[in-house]
């Protein structure tokens, strides 16, 4: 039987694409290969999920709230409103950070066999994603700490999970592709993501920012694609916190997740074919 090989115009992006189906079965290997290496030989395990946002929010708590004076006036603890904001921060830290080294920790791989790459980057969001679950057990744990019983529109909770996805893999997809031909961003990655933090609305509530920040300048903040997310799984976890979908700041952090996830894949494509000779 003989097979012939049909290579016409513009059929490589629509092929792409079902390679992507085609090899779903490398995208779990992948996924659960991450998962278990994460934890593999360490004395603590899935604590490690639990034991970096708890402290985090120790800090953050005495810092903002006893130390700052920044607590708010809200019927919801101050310790789970901060919690509420350092979920969502926490999962985006943990995934841009894997997936934008991703693609250099799986060199032989790249080189030696084809497949989408962007399998790559996207299981190492989804490992993120697991402990960004992990994390959300003990969130509910803390509720029945404080004997609070959260709203209705939790029900809103996968709506922030997708946005949460969203604003991870688009950044982490463009900083993967850059950090193969420039190994630098391997040192800036780091600097983003605690930078990012201090601008962002975690130990403290974009009402707050308001108050500090000129209005004419207050778009600005906006553009931190992070500030709605937070936002929308903050009112989506505290009763009598501001709904973000009624108001047009959230619309800006948004659009700006779309803009990064269509110019990250984009750019992510476009330098995909010479990644096995950069690596």
């Amino acid at each position: 039987m003989s097979f012939k090989t049909i290579i016409e115009p513009g059929k490589a992006e629509k092929n792409y694409w079902k390679d992507l189906w085609r090899y779903r079965e490398l995208f779990y290997i992948l996924s659960w290969r991450d998962i278990k290496v994460r934890y593999k030989q360490t004395t603590l395990g899935v604590l490690w999920a639990i034991l970096r946002p708890l402290l985090t929010m120790v800090v953050f708590t005495f810092v903002f709230g006893r130390v700052a004076k920044m607590d708010t006036a809200s019927i919801v603890p101050y310790a789970i409103i901060v919690f509420a904001g350092l979920l969502p921060w926490q999962f985006f830290a943990n995934a841009l950070t894997e997936s934008s080294n991703s693609l250099i920790g799986n060199t032989n791989l790249i080189t030696k066999v084809y497949f989408p790459r962007l399998i790559i980057p996207a299981s190492s969001v989804i490992t993120s994603f697991i402990d960004f679950l992990i994390s959300f057990v003990l969130l509910l744990i803390i509720f029945v700490v404080y004997r609070y019983i959260p709203p209705v529109k939790i029900l809103f909770m996968p709506l922030c999970w997708i946005l949460v996805f969203a604003a991870s893999f688009g950044p982490g997809l463009y900083l993967t592709a850059l950090n193969v031909k420039y190994r630098d961003f391997r040192y800036i990655i780091p600097f983003i993501v605690q930078f990012g933090i201090f601008i962002s609305p975690v130990g403290i509530t974009s009402e707050q920012v308001a108050k500090v920040i000129p209005e004419n300048w207050l778009w600005m903040y906006w553009l931190n694609p992070m500030a709605g997310v937070i936002d929308l799984f903050r009112w989506s976890i505290v009763a009598d916190a501001p709904n973000p979908l009624l108001h047009y700041p959230f619309y800006i952090s948004l659009a700006v997740i779309i803009f990064f996830l269509v110019i990250s894949v984009y750019q992510f494509r476009k330098m995909e074919k010479n990644f096995a000779d950069l690596i």
